[in-house]
């Protein structure tokens, strides 16, 4: 084991800890888990009490977003700023500051607290680590004596809304561009499939209100620290050698750069390049096929990165997503762009599929061979907005990258569902992973995503986990999922195949909790969107929980000779089986209303197993 892996090793071992001197005795005990994991993260002193005000130090450095936040921070626990003793440094001026963007260092020792960024992002990103260093004390609030410097290991952290389907509402965005924030995620890619302006009208300018409500969209991003990236997809009609449709995408893009748009991005995602949207393209590029579509792609690239991005002040490298995103072999469309294509420009890839079941160092390394650069990896995960989905909340951890990726990558967004608040939680993993995927582990992030989700509800947090643990299927495109369905009730009725009565009042407890889940999740302090959201899926999994209990019950009296019981209860089970397979879905898909599956194809399956064993 290298010395790295060693010490992230200790980060499991010892909560977040990345030291091996000797602690101070009063220096002693575990750190709260900070997500995503730090780079480095040490104890260096006892927690140190939060008086009732603080004397907040700041200077022409100081970053007005992070500022905010630790203003609100320490409103929220009980502290104002503007007082004497305790003092709090926010800046971008330290001894310890990483030189990488974004990094920062963050000390809190009863000499003080000090966060120092190397930018702006570095600040805001100190202060949600902060965020999480708060611990109760006997007298109200203290901050746990540690000592940070983080950075990210991958330049682009986020998600992209790509998936088809119903969009997301404006609600639903805003609180996406604040969820990643608050996970040092910098990048949302506008890509919503059915926003009409933005692939079958592409060239028609938005309606006012509609640009206004971009326009927020925007300020909330940057008031976050996300770049706010808009996604304009012409490959359904683009004429490539016309000066009106170069003219065209620059008028689009210059509406949303008077907004504050920075990020742009020309995706050439599911079309054809079997044919030609107009005469004068066979003319300029000769007949279709891959080589062409990629000489003209790469001639609207080239053209809009030379005219628009290298033109406007302050514009980022332009984005794409070549027609080839999801595999490795290479081919004459693949070489057009690795040979033309401005080395500036980003290319996005999807892994070894439309939905891979893992993705691989090899695989990126060959991957970014074959493009000439380092890929943007579009994780089509935790997406469900496909066939094979249909049905499901996608509710597993975010797992199968291997460490190591950010070697090959320049960063990770997730695709997410239709539904966004239940997207958080594995995107809470991707945003971990990408930030420091070294240190990630499923194991550790996935119970903060879903503590998190709770609101720091302890009871329905492990709800959520029973819940969650129902939806754990993670379907492909093929026959086979890369993540099972329900593991731990799969190994409970394991057990409980086995025999012996332990097993079974193991499994029934069990059952409890899954019949009960719904209702600790509705009555905590869970997220209200994922509530809402999740509702269908709450609602069936009551039914099934009940159901096993019911079942197991019917089972224990036929073992005891009571026939009369165990038939009344096989008869109340069979009825709650049937209202749980009728709840439907809303129509929150394009797959439309389906049967909400729950646990499906290992709890329904013993269902009927137990049945005819009563």
């Amino acid at each position: 084991m290298t010395r790295r892996r060693a010490l992230f090793a200790a980060v499991v071992t010892v909560a977040a800890t990345l030291t091996g001197s000797a602690l101070p005795a009063a220096a002693s005990g575990a750190l709260p888990v900070v997500s995503p994991t730090p780079q480095q993260i040490t104890r260096t002193s006892a927690d140190v009490p939060l008086p009732s005000s603080v004397a907040l130090v700041t200077d022409a450095t100081t970053d007005p977003a992070a500022k905010d936040l630790l203003t609100s921070l320490l409103r929220d626990h009980g502290v104002r700023t503007g007082g004497h003793g305790l003092v709090v440094r926010l800046g971008s001026t330290g001894r310890d500051v990483p030189e990488q963007a974004e990094g920062y260092a963050l000390s809190v020792s009863r000499a003080g607290i000090t966060i120092s960024g190397r930018d702006g992002a570095g600040q805001y990103y100190g202060v949600q680590t902060l965020r999480q260093l708060f611990v109760h004390s006997g007298h109200g609030w203290a901050m746990s004596g540690a000592s940070v410097r983080d950075w990210p290991n991958m330049a682009l952290r986020g998600s992209i809304e790509g998936f088809y389907g119903p969009p997301w509402t404006t609600a639903d965005r805003l609180r996406q561009l604040a969820f990643l924030g608050e996970v040092k995620a910098n990048t949302y890619i506008y890509s919503a499939k059915d926003d009409t302006y933005l692939r079958a009208r592409w060239r028609d300018p938005y309606p006012a209100d509609e640009l206004a409500t971009l326009g927020q969209l925007v300020r909330s991003a940057a008031a976050h620290h996300v770049e706010f990236t808009y996604a304009l997809s012409p490959g359904v009609s683009v004429c490539f050698s016309s000066p009106a449709d170069l003219a065209a995408v620059e008028a689009k893009f210059q509406a949303v750069y008077d907004l504050g748009v920075r990020s742009f991005s020309l995706p050439f995602d599911d079309i054809s390049y079997t044919r030609w949207n107009c005469d004068a393209d066979q003319a300029a590029f000769g007949p279709p096929g891959r080589a062409a579509a990629g000489t003209a792609q790469v001639s609207l690239l080239n053209a809009i990165t030379e005219k628009f991005v290298k033109t406007h002040d302050g514009v980022r490298p332009l984005q794409t997503v070549p027609t080839e995103y999801s595999d490795l072999k290479d081919s004459p469309y693949k070489t057009e762009l690795r040979e033309h294509l401005d080395p500036s420009v980003v290319v996005q890839w999807t892994g070894t599929d439309v939905v891979p079941p893992s993705v691989t160092t090899d695989e990126a390394a060959q991957v970014s061979a074959v493009y000439g650069r380092k890929v943007f990896l579009w994780d089509n995960y935790p997406v469900n907005d496909y066939e094979q989905s249909a049905g499901r909340l996608l509710l597993a951890p975010y797992a199968q990258r291997e460490a190591g990726l950010s070697r090959y990558l320049n960063g990770i967004v997730a695709n997410p569902m239709n539904q966004e608040a239940a997207s958080e939680v594995a995107e809470f993993g991707a945003a971990d992973f990408a930030w420091n995927d070294e240190g990630y582990a499923p194991s550790r992030s996935w119970p903060q995503a879903l503590a998190r989700l709770a609101g720091g509800d302890a009871r329905a947090s492990a709800a959520l986990a029973v819940f969650a643990d129902l939806e754990h299927l993670a379907p492909t495109f093929g026959p086979t999922p890369w993540q099972p369905q329900a593991p731990v009730l799969a190994a409970k009725i394991a057990s409980f195949r086995q025999g012996g009565h332990r097993a079974w009042a193991d499994l029934r407890a069990y059952a409890v909790r899954i019949r009960d889940a719904a209702g600790v999740i509705r009555g905590g302090r869970v997220q209200s969107a994922f509530v809402a959201e999740a509702g269908p899926w709450l609602d069936a999994t009551a039914l099934w929980g009940d159901a096993t209990v019911t079942r197991l019950d019917a089972l224990s009296a036929s073992s005891r000779g009571d026939h009369v019981l165990a038939a009344r209860l096989t008869a109340r089970a069979d009825d709650l089986v049937t209202r749980a397979q009728a709840v439907k879905t809303g129509n929150t898909n394009r797959w439309g209303v389906r049967q909400a599956l729950v646990g499906d194809g290992v709890l329904d399956t013993f269902l009927v197993q137990l049945r005819e064993q009563v």
